[in-house]
């Protein structure tokens, strides 16, 4: 397939807000090669902060979707820089993408005392009598990348999900020359991912392209391969694959290269990881949409240990998108550097 470039403008932002993703309240281990970088970005923002209680530090319990997926990591790490900087005791709680557990470790947190919780809902709709409960008993709530649309939710801090997938949509349209057949590697279980496949899905239909075969990876890496490999078999004639996340790019590279179908796939999807990298620097991958993670970890806990202290906080705190490109690659690789 002859390649045109993307369209794509080196640090293009959207600057409306986001949505990304108990038995025990033990953090799982992070998969290997999934460890944030050592040395992280500074942080635009700092809480105004207050004296901490006599009897102990601030409690803060962050309630992610994995810890499997570097993304996720990444926030983990700075919202822990943050907290050791202030003083703060974070506990990190996986959700491990379900829905339920992720519900069960809140209502754990709460029901310990914690002063803020920061959660990155899986079901932003399920997540809410949790939320709820939270907020019933004087805990604010922030929630981060993924956007819960309820008023006990004390400050929202992400991306704009719909619109990046729209972003990336007008991409690929100026590339194909609004001609052509896509398939998405999707998470049909993550709110977030769903708006990003349905923002792509407008804009590339609506520019004269036909989206194809839909296929879950379910936000997990393992699930997220195979469903691409059956995907590029049953369709040996799809020209692109979209995918909506950090695990579904991960698979559709490592399908793509199982395959030997570099030459005859183009593949867009979202956040930076090494086989994004890879494929970026040999042309088959054409676009990836790069969040700014650490600056959600800094922000979220920054609103959290703000709101601890009775400090007002900002509600809706967007945080802009970076597009990464094979031509400007390079200048990202800072998000995988151990």
């Amino acid at each position: 397939m002859k390649r045109r470039p993307l369209a794509l403008a080196a640090g293009a932002c959207l600057l409306a807000l986001a949505a990304c993703d108990s038995g025990s309240p033990a953090a799982d281990s992070a998969a290997p090669g999934s460890q944030a970088p050592s040395s992280l970005p500074a942080s635009s923002v700092q809480p105004a902060g207050c004296e901490q209680p006599a009897d102990g530090p601030f409690r803060v319990g962050l309630v992610t979707i994995n810890l499997q997926a570097l993304f996720f990591n990444q926030i983990n790490a700075a919202a822990q820089a943050m907290a050791d900087d202030q003083g703060v005791e974070l506990q990190i709680i996986s959700g491990n993408d379900d829905s339920v557990t992720q519900a069960n470790a809140i209502d754990t947190l709460v029901a310990g005392g914690v002063d803020a919780i920061i959660v990155d809902a899986i079901d932003t709709e399920g997540i809410k009598p949790s939320v709820q409960a939270a907020d019933a008993a004087g805990i604010p709530v922030v929630a981060v990348d993924a956007i819960v649309d309820d008023p006990t939710v004390d400050a929202q801090v992400g991306t704009a999900n719909s619109e990046g997938g729209a972003q990336m949509g007008e991409a690929l349209l100026d590339q194909s020359g609004g001609e052509g057949e896509v398939g998405i590697v999707g998470a049909l279980n993550s709110t977030i991912q769903l708006e990003r496949q349905q923002g792509f899905t407008d804009a590339v239909t609506a520019g004269g392209m036909t989206v194809g075969t839909v296929v879950d990876g379910k936000n997990v890496q393992e699930t997220a391969q195979s469903a691409a490999e059956n995907l590029l078999t049953g369709n040996p004639d799809l020209q692109y694959v979209y995918a909506t996340g950090e695990p579904a790019l991960i698979g559709v590279a490592a399908a793509v290269r199982g395959q030997g179908a570099q030459d005859r796939v183009d593949v867009v999807g979202w956040d930076l990881s090494d086989p994004a990298v890879d494929g970026l620097r040999e042309g088959w991958i054409t676009g990836v949409v790069q969040q700014q993670t650490f600056e959600f970890g800094y922000r979220a806990m920054a609103a959290a240990i703000d709101l601890a202290c009775g400090n007002p906080v900002e509600r809706d705190q967007p945080v802009p998108t970076e597009i990464v490109t094979p031509d400007n690659v390079d200048d990202y690789t800072f998000y995988l550097e151990d």
